[in-house]
């Protein structure tokens, strides 16, 4: 069960994810680094739901070190969310509209995950 510390934050970057989202959508001039910072929002909810955020990155750069292709599905999605973030970071050109579709879908698999494991539904 998830403690009232880490479920507070994880609602707080989910609600901070969906405002960089929506600040992106209107502003496409910053729609890079907002998507962006959307997208790390959005990994952060689900650290935090997850346990503590140090603990969760620590734990994955020694499971990619040690198997990249792991058949734990959770495992899975944290490991390529992390290579997406990674990436994107580095991208110095990106189409804002196909960047804001995947944060869009980021952000929304972010909800169900920290909702799944709260057991509460997220209201803005």
């Amino acid at each position: 069960m998830m403690d009232q510390y880490r479920r507070g934050w994880a609602f707080r970057y989910l609600r901070e994810a969906k405002a960089e989202m929506e600040a992106a959508q209107k502003m496409p001039y910053m729609a890079p680094s907002l998507a962006l910072e959307a997208m790390r929002k959005a990994r952060n909810a689900i650290y935090y739901s997850l346990g503590e955020p140090a603990f969760i990155e620590t734990l994955l750069r020694d499971e990619i070190a040690k198997n990249p292709q792991t058949n734990d599905s959770v495992l899975k999605f944290l490991i390529e969310l992390e290579g997406t973030v990674e990436a994107l970071s580095h991208v110095e050109e990106v189409n804002s509209d196909v960047m804001l579709k995947q944060v869009s879908i980021l952000v929304n698999v972010a909800t169900d995950f920290v909702e799944t494991l709260t057991q509460e539904k997220y209201s803005q």
